[in-house]
């Protein structure tokens, strides 16, 4: 199940500041109950007000280091998406564009646990939080998802639908 982690973020208490590539995204941003919605044009350091302690950097390596510039001493950053399409940061060096005070971490969940899986959804029981549903389409139509999904056509969680009965 895949949900928004804007909601995942407002069930907890917190400010959710989101951003996106697109102007035509703004208002579906807001409308989803974002206190800041911000166009990212690449650099967002200076667009922000102070105040950001936490960063769920979900586009990659490309946005890292702007990311980190947005956080405030004390604040931390967790990478854990390649939305970008980059899969590394040539060149990083951790002492100059990780600011001072400032944490790094990661999340990977390629194989999680039972136990991890059952508290996930216990927690989107007790906060009645459920996936925003964009398209669903049939298996068949995988290759329009696709492009939908490339084009930034569908808001919301893309769902792919089987047939249980072709096998």
């Amino acid at each position: 199940m895949l949900l928004d982690m804007r909601l995942l973020a407002k069930s907890l208490g917190c400010n959710v500041v989101a951003t996106t590539h697109r102007e035509s995204k703004l208002s579906l941003l807001r409308q989803k109950g974002v206190d800041f919605a911000l166009l990212d044009n690449g650099r967002l350091k200076g667009k922000i007000s102070s105040g950001v302690t936490k960063a769920l950097e979900l586009v990659g390596p490309s946005t890292l280091k702007d990311t980190l510039s947005c956080i405030e001493k004390g604040g931390i950053v967790c990478q854990t998406g390649v939305l970008g399409g980059i899969y590394s940061l040539p060149n990083f060096d951790p002492i100059k564009d990780i600011p001072n005070g400032v944490l790094l971490t990661g999340f990977y969940s390629n194989m999680p646990t039972q136990n991890v899986m059952d508290d996930i959804f216990k927690f989107l029981e007790k906060y009645h939080l459920f996936p925003a549903l964009g398209q669903v389409y049939q298996f068949s139509q995988i290759a329009k998802a696709c492009e939908d999904m490339d084009v930034g056509k569908v808001n919301g969680k893309i769902v792919i639908k089987i047939d249980e009965s072709n096998g």
